[in-house]
């Protein structure tokens, strides 16, 4: 794998984190909340040209693990269910 190939790489990893983040605000933050984190922390060892775009990514993921959090703690269930 080449050096340019290891940054395209990461380029995707920081805008998928972004994406992951953003959409964790809306449903499956448990899941999509930690997901956009490791990418964005990936993209951002590997050196990323997109460097603010992995840390909104980061941003974004934390806030889905505190919107969780919040959720849960408020009306000890979260804002999603699965059937019932």
């Amino acid at each position: 794998m080449t050096k340019r190939q290891t940054i395209e790489d990461a380029d995707q990893m920081a805008v998928a984190s972004f994406i992951l983040g953003l959409l964790g605000l809306l449903v499956f933050n448990l899941v999509l909340g930690p997901c956009a984190l490791v990418l964005g922390t990936l993209a951002l060892t590997r050196r990323t040209a997109r460097r603010g775009r992995a840390l909104l990514g980061l941003a974004l993921g934390t806030a889905d693990l505190a919107l969780l959090a919040v959720s849960v703690l408020s009306s000890h269930h979260t804002i999603w269910q699965l059937g019932a």
